[in-house]
């Protein structure tokens, strides 16, 4: 009789017509093992391998996953007084976003984040590409989702009422076995601050890294960590006033080497893939300097805001002017945020009488850049599919042959050229087969392994040297000046060379560290040259995000943003990063965002400008951003709309 009222009146039609003498620890295993069935399907879906599935559900990531889904699945049927009903709630949403993350990451190789849910329409619009490309797997999956969908129906109108019902006892017993962990683990989950509980379950917000954040935690807690990106609250004081009152001198053109000119300049800046100056790395000696070209001319250093990879959170910074330091801790722009027209060089120089254009050797979808590049106004995006077959280091295009590319564009080009390049060559990993024969001669103290990395790494830089040497040169030759921008987007993941050397303490950059260290972690040689009057060499150490004030004000032009205000924040400091802030006399402000204190008034008034263009309600275009006018705030157009050249033959 206890037991019969523990499951209180059931009715006689309810499911499996349960008997008075079913034990209440049936209904809990059933509910695990539901658990466990239901995680498996959704790492499935989101595309770990089938035999890599029970490894990860006998990890601890992956037990804390099904012990989380298990304890929520109890705290839901406390409140809807029915055993399993949490299940017909968490089954559908759970395996409905794997499914969309494992199909994201098929086509823009790239997890599901909670932000993408903010932009339905790029859902709704990647669905036509799938079909089109696999038709019978999209014959099939229709069919499944119809049967899936009829289930849940089913459950939900004949099988809701019929499930077991919960007796005040068992609705006891069951909220006090989970609130606990469910307390215990929801602090857990800000992945920010340090957490005990979270090291010990060998769980790991990998933020930088989201591939390997997805891999490892698993999708429901990658997601879960992931889920504070998705809201972006507005500024303090936010608001058509508080823009207004944003001051910079309109008129201002700042001083420059290379003002007063007969035509405008030609500018070409390229972004070299992880490149970086191995001659820093303990351990090793080079016969001769891999970089020499770039060494000559270097104006600086670009203190990157990532490392190993994430490039388009620096590529993010250099063309807009904005900073990740005042974005949520782990977003990608390019992925979550980017869905208008935005202020950047290629929509200034277009404004100029410039044809803006962007060049990038491998899929067009890739970090989003099709759609990206369209909103923020490059008028092409010559992509992998745009260019001829180019000549390949292992799996990349080389640098010789997009070099190719930047100099057939320039003689081609009929007006001013404003062209922005992505290389690829010097991507990781640095295996030994990359190259046929390495001219980079080197002795070390490190491990052969390791040794065969930087030599490989270091092979790379030589030929991105080499290609540096023949833009210059080929520059020099046209009537038209050209200033060529060059710089690294991050340091390589070298990461077991890295640790060896004593270069740095773990495989991975810090993220929080004395400035020194900071420095050494994520500089990478920055060249600012002109075919005119050669390079510049005054500007230190800068965040990526000051590079379009540099770039503007090295081709003689003034904007009100990019030299007026970006003039004024440069005048201040020079490495703005979410850590780390630097002023311009060389002094350290670690931690200045960790809520001790207000940011500075300049900074204040930079968070404000930029999330007005890319949150809010574009206050400012009118002021300081000219090249803005007559774009709509919103556009229908269809993804991957940017127009793309024809096939080149080759």
């Amino acid at each position: 009789m206890a037991e019969a009222a523990e499951h209180g009146d059931l009715p006689k039609k309810d499911i499996g017509r349960v008997s008075p003498a079913v034990h209440h620890g049936a209904i809990i295993l059933l509910l695990l093992m539901l658990s466990v069935a239901l995680v498996a399907g959704v790492e499935s879906l989101a595309g770990r391998p089938l035999h890599r599935i029970p490894q990860f559900l006998s990890s601890m990531p992956g037990l804390t996953t099904v012990s989380g889904i298990f304890m929520i699945a109890l705290g839901l049927d406390v409140l809807m007084g029915r055993a399993f009903r949490s299940m017909l709630l968490i089954a559908p949403a759970a395996l409905a976003l794997a499914f969309l993350s494992g199909e994201k990451q098929q086509y823009l190789s790239d997890p599901l984040y909670p932000s993408d849910l903010l932009f339905a329409r790029q859902i709704k619009e990647l669905l036509p590409v799938m079909a089109s490309a696999q038709p019978l797997m999209a014959v099939t999956l229709g069919l499944v989702t119809v049967l899936v969908l009829a289930l849940v129906v089913y459950c939900g109108f004949f099988a809701w009422n019929r499930f077991p019902k919960l007796s005040s006892r068992a609705r006891l017993f069951r909220l006090v076995f989970s609130l606990p962990f469910l307390v215990g683990f929801t602090p857990m989950m800000e992945y920010t601050d340090h957490s005990w509980l979270r090291d010990r379950l060998k769980i790991r917000p990998m933020m930088w890294d989201q591939a390997a954040n997805y891999r490892h935690n698993g999708f429901l807690v990658a997601f879960a960590f992931n889920a504070p990106m998705s809201k972006v609250s507005a500024p303090k004081g936010y608001d058509a006033a508080a823009i207004a009152q944003v001051e910079v001198d309109r008129d201002v053109i700042p001083a420059s080497p290379v003002a007063g000119r007969s035509q405008p300049a030609d500018v070409i800046v390229v972004m070299s893939e992880s490149l970086w100056d191995p001659t820093r790395m303990p351990g090793v000696e080079f016969m001769a300097d891999p970089m020499p070209t770039i060494r000559q001319n270097q104006a600086g250093n670009v203190f990157s805001p990532e490392f190993g990879g994430m490039t388009a959170n620096v590529e993010f910074e250099a063309l807009t002017g904005f900073s990740n330091a005042f974005l949520p801790y782990g977003s990608i722009p390019y992925q979550q945020y980017i869905r208008r027209p935005l202020p950047s060089l290629a929509r200034f120089f277009r404004d100029k009488g410039y044809e803006a254009v962007a060049l990038h050797p491998f899929e067009g979808w890739f970090w989003n850049r099709e759609n990206v590049y369209r909103h923020l106004g490059f008028d092409r995006f010559l992509a992998q599919d745009a260019l001829p077959e180019l000549e390949k280091r292992g799996r990349f295009a080389s640098d010789e042959a997009l070099i190719d590319q930047i100099m057939r564009i320039g003689d081609e080009s009929v007006g001013p050229l404003f062209l922005f390049a992505v290389t690829l060559q010097g991507h990781g990993p640095y295996e030994a087969t990359r190259y046929p024969s390495e001219n980079v001669e080197l002795a070390s103290t490190l491990s052969a392994a390791a040794t065969q990395q930087v030599g490989t790494f270091a092979e790379g830089v030589r030929e991105a040297d080499s290609s540096l040497t023949r833009l210059m040169e080929w520059a020099k030759t046209r009537p038209r000046e050209t200033i060529i921008v060059l710089f690294g987007d991050h340091l390589p993941p070298l990461g077991k060379a890295f640790v060896e050397s004593g270069y740095m303490q773990d495989a991975v950059a810090a993220r929080r560290a004395p400035l020194p260290v900071m420095l050494k972690e994520h500089e990478t040689p920055l060249i600012v040259w002109s075919s005119k009057t050669g390079p510049r060499k005054d500007l230190g150490t800068i965040s990526p995000a000051l590079l379009p004030h540099q770039i503007v004000t090295s081709a003689g032009l003034s904007d009100p943003f990019y030299t007026g205000f970006l003039g004024k924040i440069a005048a201040h400091y020079s490495v703005i990063d979410r850590y780390m802030l630097v002023d311009a006399e060389g002094s350290a402000h670690p931690g200045w965002q960790d809520g001790r204190k207000a940011a500075p008034p300049p900074l204040q008034e930079y968070r404000l400008l930029q999330h007005d263009m890319i949150f809010g309600d574009q206050f400012s275009r009118e002021r300081f951003f000219p090249g803005l006018q007559g774009e709509e705030a919103e556009t229908g157009e269809p993804v991957a709309a940017l127009p793309q050249s024809p096939r080149l033959p080759g």
